[in-house]
């Protein structure tokens, strides 16, 4: 390229530096926008196609929106601690500490060589004490309002990782990291208690400009049912356990009780000569992931505890069995069978040979199929035959509470989070155990519990940092007496679950925050990031928000207003990135040859925003020569209205049609680039290039102050697609400094009014011309226009003319015969 490249890069980021032309004054003019980008994971050596893809056209927007008199606070950081990190370190023996800082550091460099308007005052890193330290706060807070606990329980227990999951990042029965089939454990775990935001999470969702995708998939994780939580007593014991149903009428088909494998209840309720075939079922129930035993295709299996319950509605004896279709975290981890109403029930009942009672047929009675799952009427049901489905509901929950064996319930598909991991590079659990006082939370001056650096972190299922006697042994903050830490770390989510509130006053080391400086600054007014996340960070943050809403410190609801989703560059064969397949893309090479700016106006060109697609080493080429020829139609232009006075007052036919172009690209890059359409807006701009560049050779005599004029627009709507390079023709024009300051263009809608339309004449149906005439012509002066074209004439000739059509603006359509 002639004059373009990392020299004019460097240029402009350091007198952006210098300048502090980035740097966010919360007293600053205008409204403010909180503009963030999911920050990254360094994970790798280096930033790749991807990382640029959310970073660079978000950059682009923050910039558009600045030029419209936004103040934009656009922050950035790392998300630095993590298994990758750690399993690179027992590959190589690189401490998880020192890849990560390295990682961080030349990560850093390739954002700024990006030239972004990254506040890097503001920069936060999760892996540093002076972050993790308020993460242990935020764990304190919400273990002082009873929303973190610690519980043993059925967790998912990841083989290959060495650690427990969280249900959500559990895919299909697989490790969402690593693929390998899950199993489960009981263990005592640390959990945060999302579930009592559940219904605050679900209705407060259509409020958010975010992806209806997103927002349906949340809505789908949470699972809201309203239906009946329904008391059985077991047979000659004190013991009674609840089961949750959405189908309460169907409750005097009830022949049998399920309770899963997990339920503490098995224990209690299997009889002596149940025991080892109970406990043999338990165990290959183990490991089976959830999602296998949920198939619907698989054989149900399933053993007899030897115990009995009592139907609460009718008194009659049912067996109590445990089976793998049942799941311990959905609902009470029991369930009433009702074979003839639930495809699941009859198999099992089937198998089994145990009793199926058709309780509901349909209203007409023409039904006799089993198992029938529909609503009907109740028959074999004593008191309740001949109701609706409906009206049974009512009555039989009505019955119950009389008898206070039943209620009506809203139950969720969510579980409380889960946070304890069992690895080393994490922040750890602020909390210590002592035989005299128990579970103590560590006080806040005593904060940050450090992550120790020497540790023997090769993970052989339990916590590494129980392997550190200096760590284990503290003293209890209560008595004074000897008492052990928490060995497991905190879920890296944890960690990214509030960072958008640290960077507001990400340098403070009193508080987590300023509360009057994030609630001035926080919601985030335009989030990006990938859609992976959907279950994961985003519910998790959510939760946090509306946590930390309820405990004073944050007077907003949710965190993230507004939600824009990626999409995925693809290698060069259509196929993920990944160094494995040997089809990475990594920038350095190609900002070296074409400079920043064509990098990001190529990924914004080349890919619709929210879809992404496969790189093209072409595609890039192509963005170059686009960049050359704006370079030396700008000088053309810099060469015609240098030093020239104006001998033109009047805006002729060319200037016209070039105001027209001028207009229309201000009009649509602005709507395109405000909606993240920046294939669009690019492509505008190539049209008005376009339009430039025939003005400049067809007009002889051409109008200095209008040139002039449109050069400036047209520097100003290029600005945030190729912020170096518009820096640099703006100083060539002899600007001040910078493009960045400057007002975005406006559109006028009169220069959209053409004088002049072309339209098609027709004869009955066919085109046989195309004409401009005076857009202010009447539908009669139009016609007249049209038959008196001459190759109009000739074509009637010999024809008498029935009637004309006229589509204003459009065409004129001649009916002769």
């Amino acid at each position: 390229m002639a004059n373009y490249g990392t020299s004019i890069d460097k240029k402009w980021q350091n007198k952006w530096e210098e300048s502090g032309l980035h740097n966010f004054d919360e007293n600053a003019k205008g409204e403010k926008l909180y503009v963030l980008e999911m920050f990254s994971y360094p994970s790798g050596a280096k930033l790749h196609a991807g990382h640029w893809f959310n970073y660079g056209p978000t950059d682009s927007w923050a910039r558009f929106k600045k030029m419209q008199g936004y103040n934009v606070f656009q922050p950035m950081g790392f998300d630095a601690f993590g298994l990758p990190a750690e399993n690179y370190a027992i590959k190589t023996g690189i401490h998880p500490h020192d890849s990560t800082m390295q990682n961080i550091e030349n990560m850093e460099e390739q954002l700024k060589a990006m030239g972004a308007m990254f506040n890097w005052d503001h920069e936060v890193i999760t892996c540093l004490p002076d972050y993790y330290k308020w993460t242990q706060w935020l764990f304190l807070k919400l273990y002082e309002k009873g929303l973190a606990y610690r519980k043993n329980a059925p967790v998912n227990w990841c083989p290959s990782c060495n650690t427990v999951l969280a249900n959500e990042q559990v895919i299909e029965g697989q490790c969402e990291r690593c693929d390998s089939e899950v199993e489960k454990k009981q263990l005592t775990q640390w959990f945060l208690k999302i579930t009592d935001y559940a219904e605050e999470l679900l209705e407060k969702i259509d409020e958010l400009d975010w992806p209806e995708k997103t927002k349906s998939m949340q809505k789908h994780w949470i699972g809201r049912s309203k239906g009946a939580e329904v008391t059985f007593k077991v047979e000659n014991s004190d013991i009674s356990f609840d089961v949750f149903t959405t189908r309460v009428d169907t409750l005097n088909g009830v022949t049998y009780v399920v309770l899963a494998p997990e339920s503490p209840f098995v224990d209690e309720l299997t009889t002596e000569e149940n025991k080892s075939i109970v406990e043999n079922y338990k165990l290959q129930a183990s490991k089976q992931s959830d999602i296998e035993r949920q198939s619907i295709s698989r054989e149900k299996t399933g053993v007899f505890t030897g115990s009995y319950a009592l139907n609460p509605i009718n008194g009659k004896r049912v067996p109590i069995w445990v089976g793998d279709y049942v799941l311990a975290t959905y609902g009470t981890g029991c369930v009433m069978a009702v074979p003839a109403h639930d495809e699941r029930d009859f198999e099992f009942a089937k198998k089994f040979n145990l009793p199926i009672q058709r309780v509901i047929e349909s209203k007409d009675g023409s039904d006799d199929t089993l198992p029938f799952t529909e609503y009907g009427k109740l028959v074999n049901s004593g008191e309740f035959d001949g109701l609706t489905t409906e009206e049974a509901k009512e009555a039989i929950v009505k019955k119950l509470e009389e008898t206070e064996l039943g209620r009506w319930k809203v139950n969720f598909r969510l579980r409380d989070w889960l946070v304890s991991r069992q690895r080393y590079w994490g922040a750890p659990i602020p909390v210590v155990y002592c035989e005299k006082c128990g579970t103590v939370a560590v006080p806040e001056e005593q904060l940050p519990v450090e992550l120790p650096y020497d540790i023997e972190f090769t993970p052989d299922g339990k916590s590494p940092l129980s392997k550190s006697e200096s760590f284990l042994n503290t003293t209890c903050p209560k008595c004074g007496g000897h008492a052990t830490r928490e060995s497991d770390t905190l879920d890296t989510f944890v960690c990214s679950s509030w960072y958008y509130l640290r960077y507001v006053d990400s340098k403070n080391e009193e508080k987590a925050f300023d509360v009057d400086k994030v609630n001035t600054i926080l919601p985030v007014d335009k989030y990006v990031g990938g859609p992976e996340h959907a279950c994961m960070h985003l519910l998790y943050a959510r939760f946090i928000t509306k946590a930390l809403r309820d405990m004073g410190y944050l007077n907003f609801d949710e965190p993230f207003t507004s939600l824009t989703h990626q999409g995925l560059i693809l290698g060069p064969d259509g196929l993920k990135m990944s160094k494995s397949k040997g089809n990475t893309i990594a920038p350095d090479d190609y900002i070296k040859e074409y400079g920043a700016d064509v990098f990001r106006m190529y990924l914004m060109f080349g890919f619709a925003y929210s879809e992404g697609g496969a790189w093209s080493d072409d595609g890039i080429k192509s963005m170059g020569r686009f960049i050359d020829r704006i370079e030396r139609l700008l000088e053309e232009c810099r060469n015609e209205i240098v030093n020239k006075e104006n001998t033109k007052t009047t805006m002729e036919k060319s200037e016209k049609e070039l105001n027209y172009a001028r207009h229309y690209a201000i009009q649509h890059v602005s709507a395109d680039t405000e909606k993240f359409q920046f294939n669009t807006s690019i492509a505008r701009m190539m049209e008005f290039t376009n339009s430039l560049s025939k003005y400049l050779n067809d007009e002889k005599n051409k109008n200095v102050s209008f040139l002039k004029e449109a050069l400036v627009d047209y520097i100003k709507l290029l600005a945030p697609f190729a912020p170096h390079f518009t820096e640099e023709q703006w100083e060539l024009l002899g600007k001040d400094f910078s493009v960045f300051n400057e007002s975005w263009p406006k559109f006028d809608p009169k220069a959209l009014i053409k004088d002049e339309v072309e339209i098609a004449i027709q004869i009955c149906g066919k085109i046989k011309a195309r004409i401009n005439i005076p857009t202010n012509l009447s539908d009669d002066e139009i016609k007249e226009f049209a038959i008196n074209q001459e190759n109009i004439k000739a074509a009637l000739e010999g024809k008498n003319i029935i009637k004309v059509i006229v589509v204003k603006g459009r065409l004129v359509n001649i009916v002769a015969k």
